[in-house]
């Protein structure tokens, strides 16, 4: 068989893939109720392939044969549990036979291997240290050992019941964060992304620094459906950085501006990196609640980048983007339409109809789809539109994939927290350390976020860290949204705080400049990731909107007031008193005003 049959084989099979999988999420908002023990594992079946056969990295030789062979056994052991739901949910999370140990210990090893090979390690290493402690805890002494665990209960609960695996995380990734997902990658296919540049452009390109706040604007608007630091600056990065380096702008700055705009992705409502339906989940709060909550913090932060670029535009000397880098208003209103109806398909049915939002999301794919045939030349193009239509269907996969090895090795952390009791025991342990005051339990709190977020994705790292302090932080008297989205910004800190920080290593190759350079300028640029989620706790009615309207926008005054003085004063002071006055003025803003603490 020649190499080209070979290619033409696989892109076949990876495209009935990609539909088959893109269909069973679509499918299961629109048909109604599907038990969880046949949801779930179909759900793990359809990823395993995306990450051990159907990758563009996959090892050669035998390890690749032994990857091919784990997802065999891992696919086969997921349908197994999905035809037999019924008879297992009747064991009441028991292993029974031996046959069944086997299933749950392939299903384990599966799940961390595709965490492991979509990752990286700390993730799967750190889930394996919770299930060596789950079985060996009870050698430890003290306080953090546990009881005995029946090697069936723990191996059933984790594998064959909804108490691990196919916990409540995984169920969030199956019925809402899919959809989402493959509501992004259908607008990203068409041309929706250059309408978040037109536009972008048209609004700031005129203005001082334009490059710069073209920039935010964008990565905003891209970040609101893709929720990856890292995807944002790849995406708009390779059009944004490039500009501002035309335009005078240092290379450490341009590439500081991209990572800093593209991290706020992951902040900005409706995706927030899966971030904010995990948060359905955990908190039990509506979707449009935490909507209405996350939207003034995430619109403050990128009011303190831009204030921060300016500030930078008139140290520099940082012009408008010439005349012929700006569309034209019939260009911006075209291209607009590509993202703009989908948006108002999502946000009308969320909030005109009364919809769930997945299903609102559902709708808006399906409008997406539809615009994909046409252009913004505004011709139907059969061939062009089967190409993109590839392209939404490979990256809905490729996405979908990624994010659910994230949170299917995560639920066995979750699992192992809830059966061992060792959630509540760090809980008591934070309280004790921080002698029961809310401000240093905050500080140990967002210390472990910034170390976990190091090393784990950001959703990762805030599940993992809530799950163990969220609890301490409620008890100390915060509401449990405000504890939510005070630990999932902290997660989000490593995406530009050395010495791990994605999003600044990606644009600082590709503004091809020192990395540590464009971090130390990421770093004044974004203080507004640092402050922010301090604001919230200092100022509970930021994230009050749609309760106390009023209140909000007077906590976005004062917090964003504080934020505004301290990034001027860390980038256009220049000079060390007026930089330490500023910084002082800015935190007393913040902090001695607080309605709380």
């Amino acid at each position: 068989m020649t190499e080209r049959a070979v290619s033409t084989m696989r892109r076949a099979a990876m495209l009935s893939a990609a539909f088959i999988l893109t269909a069973f999420h679509l499918g299961l908002i629109f048909s109604g109720l599907v038990p969880n023990l046949v949801a779930r594992p179909l759900h793990l079946a359809l990823i395993l392939h995306w990450i051990f056969i159907f990758t563009e990295d996959r090892p050669r030789g035998l390890v690749g044969c032994a990857g091919v062979v784990l997802a065999v056994l891992g696919i086969g052991g997921s349908v197994w549990i999905a035809l037999n739901a019924g008879r297992l949910a009747d064991q009441y999370g028991f292993v029974e036979t031996g046959f069944q140990y086997a299933v749950g210990g392939v299903l384990l090893l599966s799940v961390l291997e595709a965490a492991r090979r979509a990752i990286g390690w700390p993730l799967p290493l750190i889930a394996a240290l919770a299930l060596a402690y789950a079985a060996f805890g009870q050698h430890i002494p003290g306080e953090f050992g546990h009881a005995p665990l029946p090697a069936a209960s723990l191996m059933g609960t984790l594998t064959l019941a909804e108490g691990g695996i196919f916990g409540s995380l995984t169920g969030v990734s199956v019925g809402v964060v899919a959809i989402f997902v493959i509501f992004g990658a259908v607008l990203n296919a068409g041309e929706a992304g250059q309408g978040f540049m037109n536009l972008a452009a048209a609004v700031a390109g005129r203005l001082r620094g334009g490059a710069g706040k073209v920039s935010v604007i964008a990565s905003a608007l891209f970040g609101s459906i893709s929720g990856s630091a890292s995807a944002n600056v790849a995406s708009t990065g390779a059009i944004t950085i490039p500009a501002m380096i035309r335009l005078g702008y240092p290379r450490r700055i341009a590439g500081a501006v991209e990572a800093v705009a593209s991290s706020g992705g992951q902040i900005m409502p409706p995706l927030m990196g899966a971030g904010a339906f995990v948060m359905v989940e955990l908190t039990g709060t509506p979707y449009t609640q935490i909507i209405g909550a996350a939207i003034l913090p995430a619109i403050l932060y990128f009011v303190v980048v831009w204030v921060g670029i300016d500030a930078y535009a008139r140290r520099f000397g940082l012009g408008a983007l010439p005349a012929d880098q700006r569309p034209g208003g019939a260009e911006v209103a075209v291209t607009s339409a590509f993202f703009a109806v989908p948006f108002a398909v999502l946000l009308g049915g969320m909030f005109g109809l009364g919809f769930t939002p997945q299903y609102s999301a559902a709708l808006a794919i399906v409008a997406g789809a539809v615009l994909l045939i046409a252009g913004s030349d505004m011709r139907i193009d059969i061939r062009r539109a089967a190409s993109r239509f590839e392209t939404a269907l490979i990256t809905s996969a490729r996405q979908v994939a990624l994010i659910a090895a994230i949170i299917l090795c995560a639920s066995i952390i979750v699992g192992v927290l809830a059966i061992t009791g060792l959630g509540v025991k760090v809980t008591s342990l934070i309280l004790s350390t921080s002698n029961g005051t809310i401000w240093p339990s905050l500080l140990l709190t967002a210390l472990a976020c910034l170390v976990l977020g190091m090393e784990v994705p950001t959703t990762a790292a805030y599940v993992i860290c809530i799950s163990v302090a969220g609890p301490a932080l409620t008890q100390l008297g915060l509401e449990p949204l405000q504890a939510h989205l005070f630990v999932f910004w902290f997660a989000l800190l490593s995406t530009i705080t050395p010495p791990v920080c994605g999003a600044v290593f990606i644009a600082a190759g590709m503004a091809r400049e020192n990395w540590l350079r464009v971090a130390i300028t990421a770093m004044a640029l974004g203080v507004g990731l640092y402050l922010i989620p301090l604001g919230m706790v200092a100022h509970p009615a930021l994230i009050r909107l749609t309760s106390d309207p009023l209140g909000a926008l007077l906590a976005l005054l004062t917090v964003g007031g504080g934020c505004v003085v301290i990034s001027y004063a860390l980038i256009g002071a220049r000079r060390v008193v007026p930089t330490v006055a500023g910084i002082a003025v800015g935190l007393a803003m913040i902090f001695a005003f607080a309605t709380s603490y």
